[in-house]
């Protein structure tokens, strides 16, 4: 019996032996008739500073447009002199009007020297494309953005509230606009969700101009849509000022 299974064992190894050869003989003759070479066009040495400068600034743009908005709203609530405002000869649109631009004015500066003196000065991140183009991408999502923030700011009631409504904002903002993950590999119900908020067109004109120096003839539907997108929260953020402005009157 035990010489039966030694045999048997004897056989199978010699099986064994004799198809592993023959496909491995195969194996190595086989030849592909095209050989695949990947190659990195924007960023070749996989530098992170090349990605990471970048996509901070555009990061903290988002972040500054709805902080300052909604923090100064939330400040002259609280310090009584949106009242001071309300007998001043001006209209609720003109007092959002105002505090947009004050507030997005600074974020552009800031964002045009951050981008010019940091990233291409000190970490020497090579810029493709215009920087003017990009700054009017900043403009038009400061837009949007700071929109968000006044409406924010007329939800919150205090300062803690806005910082927990920033949390629920801001993450998913900067999460899924394709900035730090693929939209490719997010669920396309997600795609389809973040397709309406202002940073995910930002981001995909932001990479465009800077990494691969495209012009205004490319990326003028994320433009257009950016424009849309802030149209729309302007108006929302507006009718809820002027009904907070109201409810203080």
């Amino acid at each position: 019996m035990s010489q039966a299974f030694t045999g048997n064992s004897y056989i199978q190894n010699i099986v064994t032996g004799e198809v592993n050869s023959f496909v491995a003989r195969y194996r190595d003759n086989g030849t592909l008739p095209v050989e695949l070479a990947v190659r990195m066009r924007f960023n070749p040495n996989l530098e992170q500073e090349r990605f990471g400068a970048v996509m901070a600034i555009i990061n903290n743009i988002t972040m500054l447009a709805i902080v300052l908005t909604g923090s100064a709203l939330i400040r002259e609530r609280e310090h009584g002199t949106v009242e001071h405002l309300l007998v001043m000869p001006v209209t609720p649109f003109e007092i959002m009007m105002a505090k947009i631009w004050s507030m997005g004015l600074v974020v552009l500066v800031v964002s045009g020297l951050s981008l010019m003196l940091m990233v291409q000065g000190v970490l020497q991140v090579p810029i493709e494309g215009s920087i003017p183009l990009f700054m009017l991408g900043v403009a038009l999502s400061l837009f949007a953005t700071t929109s968000i923030g006044i409406f924010m700011g007329t939800v919150a009631r205090s300062m803690p509230q806005l910082g927990l409504l920033m949390i629920l904002v801001l993450l998913p903002l900067q999460m899924l606009s394709g900035g730090s993950t693929p939209r490719e590999s997010m669920p396309q119900a997600v795609q389809d969700i973040m397709l309406t908020m202002p940073t995910t067109h930002f981001v995909s004109l932001a990479q465009a101009i800077l990494y691969r120096g495209a012009d205004f003839s490319i990326v003028w539907p994320q433009f257009l849509t950016l424009l849309a997108i802030g149209g729309v929260f302007f108006t929302i953020a507006l009718l809820r000022f002027r009904k907070t402005i109201g409810e203080m009157a």
